[in-house]
C-alpha cells in the first residue's frame, strides 16, 4: 500500500484548519497534526476486509483537504497548473496569477501564496510548459514568463488573439498542451436568448503553435470549459447542458468532427476549415441525437453521457488518472468535474468497433464550491479548484482550493463496465458475495435518451425497463456478465446493482452507473440454458414511458406533472374570478441564481396571478413551499432521478402548494392561486438540481 507519513498529518490538518483562517491556526494545527501522526501511524494500514459495510462513506476513502487561502484574495479558480517543483499555479476570474509554494503542507510550513502575474481578462485556463505559464484570457493565448528570477512574470506575450463581440458568454479556456508542443484552445459561444457564434471560431477547437499560427480543428461546442487526455493520448472534451445539449456529456474530438450545436457552422465556410456541414445541415426534430447523426457525416456523438441532475449539471474539467494506483483503483479512468453540484464523477472509456463508448459512476461530493478545474499534485494527490460567483452550486463557499487524498483503502465499487454481444461485464474492485450476485433480483436495469433540438436542455425520453436475463460469477468473484434484453445502440443504459454485496458483506460504494453504448460488440454469447439461476420477476424498474408532451411556455422541456398535483399549477385563470386576481406579481431572474424579487407580501385567501420570466442563461422554475421546508423539497425533487426532468423536478410532496413547470431560457408561465389562509412566510424556491440552494424568496402571507 502506497500511503505517505505527510498523509496523515494532511488528515488531520484538514479537520483542525478552514480556508480563511488565520495564519496562527494553521500553523498551531500542523503542530497538532504531527502530534496526530505519532499516535496514528496505523491509520492506513487497515485492511479492507475490516470495513464495515453499515459506515462506508466517500470520506472513508478520500480525503477533501482544505488549502487555507490568506485573508484579501479572492481565489475564484479558473485555471491550475503544477511546476516540477512541485509549486501550484492558479489563475483566478479576477485576472490574477498565483504561484502557491508548499501547496501539500508538508512539515511545519503552511503554503506561501505569491503573486505572479496580474489585468488579465477572465482567464479560464493554465498550463505550465518549458518554464512559462500559459493561460486562455477572454481574446488570447498569453504567454507569462518571469525573466529576472523574482518570483514575478515580467513577460506578458501575445500567442494569439482571436475577436470579440462583447457578449459576457464569450469564456475561453485552455491551453492543452499537445506532444508536439502545440496548444488546444476552446471558444465559447454567447448567449443572445440562445447559443449564438457572435465572433469568429466561436463554439470551435483551435489547435496553435509556438509562433502564435491558429488552426480550426472541430466545432459543435456549446461550453467547452475542460477538456483533456485519456490513457491512449486522444482528446476528449466535457459539454454543459443548454440549447442542443440534452445533457451533460464527454466526446471525443478529432480533426474536422462536428459534436452537435449547429451554431459555430457559420464559420464552417472559411479557408482552413476542416469541417464542411452548414448549419442548415443539421435537423431540428427532437429526436435522440445517435439517430441524427446516423445520417450526417463527421458529426460526433458523445462518448459518455453523464445524466442531468444525478451526475452533475455543469459538466467542468477532465482529468486521467495517470497515478499508477497512488490514487486508488481506477487507473486509466477519467474523473470529470461538475461546477454546479460541486463533485466528482468517474468514466471508464472501451472502444468497440473503433468508437469511444463508455460508464459513469459517482465518485466524490461535497466540495466547497462549483469545481472548474482539478490538476494532478506530484504526490498523487488531486488539486480541486472552484469558484461560484455567476455561476452558483451546491457548494456554499464562494471560491475554494482543496485536495482530494486517497487514504489506502479499497472501496467495494464497479470497477470497469464493458459492453458484451448480449449484455454487460461488470468488475468489481473487491470480489463479490457469489450467491448475492447470481440472483437475477440483485440487478435492476433500464435505458433513455435525450432530445436533440434547438431548445435549453431536455427531458429523459423513451424510458424503458430492460429484462435481465441470467448472471455469471466469474471464479475469482471479480467480474459478473450480465444477459440483458433490449440493449440499444446509441442510447445511455442505467446499471443498478443495488443488491450486490462483497464476500465481507460490504455494500457498493456507488451502486448505479451509467453506460452509453454507441455499439454492440460482435462475439459469443452466453448460453443461457447453462446457468441454473434465474428468476421469476424479470421485469423491474421504470416501466416503458413515451416522449412525454411538449409545453408551449416550457419551450417544450418537460412533461406536465401528475393528475395529483394539476391543481398546484393552473395556468389559466379560473372562471369564478370574475374581477380578476386581487395581486398581480411579474417575476424575473437576476445573475448568480437568484430571483428579482426577493420579497413580496399578499393577503390571506387572496387571488394571486404570478407571472415568473425566465430571462436568466439556464433552466428555473418557481415553486411556492409550505414554511422552512424549501431545502427538503429541493432534496426530495433531487432524488427523483431519472423522472425528474419528465415531472419538472416538482416532488409528490404536501409541501409544495403552488408550482410552475421548468421553464427554459427567455420563457414565461403565469399561475393562479389562492394564497393560504394561515399567515406567515411561504418560501418560493427553485427545484432545478442544485439551484435550491440559494435560489429563494419569501412570499409573506398577512391578515
Amino acid at each position: 500500500m502506497k500511503t505517505s507519513k505527510n498523509s496523515l498529518l494532511i488528515l488531520n490538518y484538514s479537520r483542525n484548519f478552514h480556508p480563511q483562517k488565520s495564519a496562527l491556526n494553521g500553523f498551531l494545527a500542523v503542530l497538532k497534526g504531527c502530534f496526530f501522526m505519532l499516535l496514528s501511524g496505523s491509520l492506513h494500514a487497515q485492511d479492507t476486509t475490516e470495513q464495515k459495510a453499515s459506515s462506508a462513506k466517500e470520506q472513508d476513502y478520500y480525503i477533501i483537504v482544505d488549502i487555507p487561502v490568506p485573508d484579501g484574495i479572492e481565489l475564484e479558480v479558473g485555471g491550475l497548473a503544477v511546476t516540477p517543483d512541485g509549486s501550484l499555479g492558479v489563475s483566478t476570474r479576477r485576472g490574477e496569477v498565483w504561484v502557491i509554494e508548499n501547496p501539500y503542507m508538508v512539515g511545519s510550513r503552511i503554503p506561501q501564496f505569491t503573486k505572479f502575474a496580474d489585468g488579465l481578462h477572465e482567464p479560464l485556463g493554465l498550463a505550465y510548459h518549458k518554464g512559462s505559464f500559459y493561460s486562455s484570457q477572454r481574446s488570447e493565448l498569453t504567454k507569462l514568463t518571469d525573466n529576472n528570477a523574482d518570483g514575478r512574470a515580467d513577460g506578458y506575450e501575445t500567442v494569439v488573439s482571436w475577436p470579440l463581440s462583447g457578449n459576457y458568454h464569450e469564456y475561453s479556456y485552455g491551453p492543452l498542451f499537445t506532444p508536439e508542443g502545440d496548444m488546444l484552445v476552446t471558444l465559447n459561444l454567447g448567449w443572445i436568448g440562445h447559443g449564438a457564434s457572435l465572433a469568429k471560431w466561436r463554439g470551435w477547437m483551435m489547435k496553435v503553435s509556438p509562433d502564435g499560427k491558429m488552426i480550426p480543428i472541430a466545432s459543435g461546442m456549446r461550453s467547452p470549459s475542460g477538456f483533456g487526455y485519456n490513457a491512449e493520448g486522444d482528446v476528449f472534451y466535457g459539454e454543459n447542458q443548454g440549447d442542443w445539449v440534452g445533457s451533460g456529456r464527454i466526446t471525443h474530438v478529432e480533426v474536422g468532427d462536428f459534436v452537435g450545436n449547429p451554431e459555430g457552422l457559420v464559420w464552417s465556410h472559411l479557408d482552413g476549415s476542416p469541417v464542411k456541414l452548414k448549419p442548415e445541415d443539421i435537423p431540428d426534430t427532437g429526436l435522440p441525437m445517435s439517430k441524427v447523426a446516423a445520417d450526417i457525416p463527421g458529426f460526433k456523438t458523445p462518448a459518455v453521457w453523464l445524466p442531468h441532475g444525478l451526475l452533475g449539471i455543469s459538466t467542468s474539467d477532465i482529468l486521467l488518472d495517470k497515478s499508477g494506483g497512488e490514487f486508488g483503483p481506477f487507473s486509466d479512468q477519467l474523473f470529470i468535474g461538475d461546477q454546479g453540484l460541486s463533485k466528482i464523477a468517474r468514466v471508464y472509456l472501451e472502444k468497440v468497433n473503433g468508437v469511444y463508448q463508455g460508464v459513469a459512476f459517482p465518485f466524490r461530493e461535497g466540495f466547497s464550491s462549483g469545481i472548474l478545474r482539478m490538476v494532478w499534485g506530484n504526490d498523487g494527490s488531486m488539486f480541486v479548484g472552484m469558484t461560484s460567483r455567476g455561476w452558483s452550486s451546491t457548494g456554499k463557499a464562494p471560491f475554494g482550493l482543496q485536495r482530494l487524498v486517497w487514504t489506502g483503502k479499497t472501496p467495494f465499487e464497479i470497477k470497469t463496465v464493458k459492453a458484451q454481444p448480449d449484455g454487460f461485464e461488470l468488475e468489481f474492485t473487491l470480489p463479490v458475495n457469489e450467491s448475492v450476485a447470481k440472483d437475477l433480483e440483485s440487478y435492476k436495469m433500464s435505458s433513455f435518451n435525450y432530445k436533440y433540438h434547438h431548445n435549453y436542455g431536455s427531458p429523459v425520453i423513451e424510458l424503458e425497463d430492460l429484462v435481465v436475463k441470467g448472471a455469471v460469477v466469474s471464479t475469482d468473484g471479480l467480474t459478473v456478465r450480465l444477459v440483458v434484453d433490449g440493449l440499444k445502440e446509441g442510447y445511455i443504459h442505467e446499471i443498478n446493482a443495488t443488491g450486490i454485496k462483497s464476500m465481507e458483506g460490504m455494500d457498493l460504494l456507488h451502486a448505479v452507473g451509467y453506460y452509453t453504448l454507441n455499439q454492440i460488440p460482435v462475439g459469443e454469447k452466453v448460453n443461457l440454458a447453462d446457468i441454473i439461476e434465474t428468476s421469476n420477476n424479470l421485469h423491474r424498474g421504470h416501466q416503458k414511458m413515451n416522449d412525454p408532451p411538449l409545453t408551449k411556455a416550457a419551450s417544450a422541456n418537460v412533461t406536465a406533472p401528475p393528475t395529483n398535483s394539476q391543481q398546484k399549477r393552473v395556468t389559466v385563470m379560473p372562471s369564478t374570478w370574475s374581477k380578476g386576481p386581487d395581486q398581480s406579481i411579474v417575476m424575473g431572474t437576476k445573475p448568480g441564481l437568484k430571483y428579482d424579487l426577493e420579497i413580496f407580501e399578499v393577503k390571506a385567501g387572496s387571488k394571486v396571478k404570478i407571472t415568473f420570466n425566465n430571462n436568466d442563461d439556464m433552466l428555473h422554475n418557481l415553486v411556492v413551499v409550505k414554511p422552512n421546508t424549501a431545502i427538503e423539497v429541493g432534496e426530495e425533487a433531487l432524488s427523483m432521478g431519472l423522472e425528474g426532468s419528465q415531472k419538472n423536478y416538482i416532488p409528490n410532496s404536501d409541501k409544495v402548494l403552488f408550482h410552475t413547470n421548468i421553464l427554459s431560457p427567455e420563457t414565461s408561465e403565469s399561475i393562479y392561486f389562492e394564497a393560504p389562509s394561515v399567515p406567515g412566510e411561504y418560501t418560493y424556491v427553485c427545484t432545478f438540481p442544485g439551484h435550491f440552494y440559494v435560489m429563494q424568496g419569501i412570499m409573506k402571507v398577512v391578515e
